[in-house]
């Protein structure tokens, strides 16, 4: 179990990498815009997840293949792609009636976790940054490496989530204000295809060092 101080320096860290916009924040904020709060919120708890699979995988030795094994890293990243790319195909492909507003195809909140746990996933970018960051606050005298880590991807989570909170917040207000106009129908979907492929574009130029 990492002791006080470390969990405090830990959580500073944890908070700098919170309150800098990434891939995970536009993911969320483009889900709450478009499809509401609650759908911000289980994007939001499907990266949550996904940061945990990320920590047991380390801590086992598993991820360190993205290190060991370059090709590891490219099957993974361009799967990531693909999957993002698929996601964005998804956003557009609903038509929608003359004049009536809609924001992004209906999906069961279960697909939604989902998604929000796979885009995590698939991203080996996020297995790195663990396998960089995490080691340096673990001390295996002090007991089990899993738990140590486990514990640490708990401080993550409930910081991010405490610090989207206001993002998921913030993209509900604006899609309730944009929900009013009719001249454009169809934006959220485009909003929410042009994220998704944003995201596979960038993962697609990601490099393994």
């Amino acid at each position: 179990m990492p002791d006080f101080t470390t969990l405090t320096i830990f959580a500073g860290a944890a908070f700098i990498l919170a309150v800098t916009p990434g891939p995970d924040v536009f993911l969320i904020a483009s889900r709450s815009l478009t499809q509401g709060r609650l759908a911000g919120l289980l994007t939001c708890l499907g990266i949550s997840a996904g940061y945990v699979v990320h920590t047991v995988l380390a801590a086992l030795g598993l991820s360190k293949l993205f290190l060991t094994v370059p090709i590891a890293f490219e099957i993974v990243r361009w799967a990531g792609c693909a999957y993002l790319l698929y996601l964005a195909w998804k956003a557009i492909r609903t038509k929608t009636p003359d004049g009536e507003v809609v924001t992004t195809p209906a999906i069961a909140p279960v697909k939604i976790f989902m998604q929000g746990l796979l885009t995590n996933l698939l991203n080996p970018k996020v297995a790195l940054f663990i396998l960089a960051l995490f080691p340096q606050f673990v001390h295996p005298g002090e007991g089990s490496v899993l738990v140590q880590m486990m514990v640490l991807a708990l401080v993550l989570n409930v910081i991010t989530l405490a610090i989207n909170s206001s993002v998921i917040v913030l993209g509900s207000r604006i899609r309730a204000r944009l929900s009013r106009p009719r001249r454009f129908p169809r934006l959220p979907q485009y909003l929410m295809a042009t994220v998704f492929a944003g995201l596979a574009c960038r993962l697609a130029l990601t490099q393994r060092a």
